[in-house]
């Protein structure tokens, strides 16, 4: 397993190409002060430079740990338990696009609550449909804002 002096040099990276990225599109947005005030790109150059500032001194002091770090970032039961709700999760992005946003929902509350949490299966079920019905009608009746409905549409027989 990786140590954490080592997960932080990665993240601090990772921080600092995210605020390179930031201060590159400042600037080709206008990050200078002109006559009627800040650029589009002028708060973001400095968001940007503070997060690649930030970045540095993270790297910095995660290199310097180095050599007293004896400590791993995390050991295979704890990775278990991130993995347990990290991978459904990604499945349930993916679900969205194919089922949007409702059915998906409700599948991912109704598992979560069967698999992790032990919850009896009809009872989670129940749950997970009653959520988004609530959030259909509040969404799409009430504030008549349209959720995406994924690429099946498995909604078009409500009309809508």
């Amino acid at each position: 397993m990786a140590r954490n002096s080592t997960v932080d040099a990665v993240v601090a990276a990772c921080v600092m190409l995210v605020g390179g990225v930031v201060i590159y599109e400042a600037r080709r947005l206008g990050a200078d002060w002109g006559s009627d005030g800040p650029g589009a790109g002028y708060f973001p150059f400095y968001i940007g430079l503070i997060l690649t500032v930030c970045g540095a001194a993270i790297f910095v002091q995660s290199i310097r740990a180095r050599a007293t770090d004896t400590g791993t970032f995390v050991d295979s039961v704890q990775l278990k338990q991130v993995l347990s709700v990290l991978l459904p999760s990604a499945v349930y992005v993916g679900a969205i696009m194919l089922l949007g946003l409702y059915l998906a929902s409700a599948l991912f509350i109704a598992l979560f609550m069967i698999v992790l949490g032990k919850y009896p299966v009809l009872k989670s079920i129940v749950i997970g449909v009653l959520v988004n019905v609530v959030f259909f009608a509040m969404f799409e009746i009430w504030f008549k804002v349209p959720l995406y409905k994924g690429a099946l549409e498995p909604l078009s027989f409500l009309g809508y």
